[in-house]
């Protein structure tokens, strides 16, 4: 597949080293020398010094023969531009990134069909999606629900007091039933395991079970289940508005916000939410407003050392659940093995959503996991594809891959060795990064 990227900034360059695994010619174009330098030393691609809105630059670097357009600079109407003259030029799909929730409305995509736009990605939308599922299921660092929850991906951090620690996972399915472990984060490497591999101390590990599983495995792991009610959100940015209004019906939520204008607008926008403008680095303001009392404390004021730093200092003060926006990919793993819990970057979000457009069999989730390597897939099983022709057990599966579940008829199955794939179900696969370019033949 022939692939143009407008925009070398960290969605883009994240994207790029996704593709790059398997074989597509790729090419880059931005207007910054520097930021093409570092992804052409490091990634095996074509880069153009150019602007996005140039139908020149556009043409240099092959919109006109491009199987795919992806427009995500950091501005909204030169996303739009340039997908539609790529789409003029040629090119066969365009996605572009926005920052208006109003261009999602499934009315309103028609309209942008007719321009030459195929498909926006919204990731403030995402990221406020996980934020408010992540706060929902107490004592997980990531979670995914796949078919409106008929199977659970979770991770938990493994601390003394579980039950697993020092087990295989033969052992532990001695004790547990219908689960499965798809992935281990352990200082900063990533393992698809197999029954043999055992869990220690300090390791993120990822479960997929049915959604009245989660409990049960929560409790052998040592962890406590906590109700939810008042949360705390330290920035108005899109995130946090966005993240409050998913939660105001549920929750009691409160929103601290450094700009007095902006605070007035949010205040605007959120009639049934407190609204405080002040510095929500001062400890004194968040003791005043009750942080003692807060069980879950989200940062997202865009500077990715405040949001860390403020969850550290919520922890200390007693709340149960912390999440962090963090952009800066140097600080993602810091982050992670800080425990200040979870952990957030829209972009990566954002580059596993788009990536789903670059498979030539049917996909319809992709997703990065917290603090690892791996990714999430759910692809569609196609009539007589490899995937079906037998069960797990004899089916030749890439190094570095594991099936996790099937979704049936909306209903969802663990997988084990016995498993056998029909046409049709949604098989929910993990899989490292060097093994991408093989799944896609398992299942045309």
């Amino acid at each position: 597949m022939n692939i143009v990227i407008a925009g070398a900034g960290e969605v883009g360059s994240h994207l790029a080293k996704m593709l790059t695994f398997e074989n597509h010619e790729i090419v880059v174009l931005d207007e910054d020398e520097e930021k093409l330098t570092m992804l052409a030393s490091s990634l095996d691609l074509m880069t153009v010094e150019g602007s996005a809105i140039s139908i020149r630059d556009l043409r240099e670097s092959g919109a006109a023969q491009a199987d795919l357009f992806i427009a995500v600079t950091p501005y909204e109407e030169r996303n739009l531009i340039a997908c539609q003259l790529a789409k003029d030029l040629g090119s066969k799909k365009t996605i572009a990134r926005i920052d208006n929730q109003e261009y999602l409305f499934s009315h309103n995509k028609e309209k942008f069909v007719r321009m030459g736009i195929d498909e926006l990605i919204y990731p403030e939308h995402l990221a406020a999606k996980e934020i408010v599922e992540y706060i929902k299921l107490t004592n997980t660092r990531q979670v995914l629900e796949f078919s409106s929850g008929q199977l659970i991906l979770f991770g938990i951090k493994i601390r003394e007091r579980g039950e697993f620690v020092g087990q295989t996972l033969e052992e532990m399915s001695k004790t547990l039933s219908d689960f499965r472990v798809v992935a281990i984060s352990r200082y900063g490497e990533t393992i698809i395991p197999t029954g043999s591999d055992q869990i220690l101390l300090n390791d993120l590990v990822f479960f997929i079970s049915e959604k009245n599983k989660v409990d049960e495995i929560l409790k052998k792991a040592g962890k406590t289940k906590y109700e939810i009610k008042n949360i705390m959100i330290l920035g108005g940015s899109r995130i946090g508005v966005k993240t409050a209004l998913r939660l105001k019906d549920q929750f009691k939520v409160t929103i601290i916000e450094v700009d007095k204008k902006q605070s007035h607008k949010i205040a605007s926008k959120l009639d049934d939410t407190m609204v405080i403008n002040g510095d929500g680095r001062d400890l004194d303001l968040l003791k005043d407003e009750g942080i003692e009392k807060v069980d879950a404390f989200v940062a997202v004021t865009g500077n990715a050392e405040t949001n860390i730093l403020s969850c550290q200092m919520a922890k200390k003060m007693g709340v149960k659940r912390t999440v962090a926006e963090v952009e800066n990919m140097d600080y993602l793993d810091f982050a992670e093995n800080i425990g200040i819990g979870g952990v957030i970057n829209k972009k990566r979000i954002a580059a596993s959503y788009i990536y789903r457009f670059t498979m030539n069999t049917e996909v319809t989730h992709v997703k990065c996991l917290t603090a690892s390597d791996a990714e999430v897939f759910e692809f569609v099983a196609k009539k007589n594809s490899k995937i079906t022709k037998g069960p797990l057990k004899d089916i030749r599966l890439p190094e570095g891959v594991s099936v996790g579940g099937v979704i049936r008829s909306e209903r969802g199955i663990i997988a084990n060795g016995s498993t056998q794939v029909q046409q049709d179900d949604r098989v929910i696969i993990f899989c490292l990064p060097h093994s991408i370019n093989k799944l896609s033949k398992l299942f045309k």
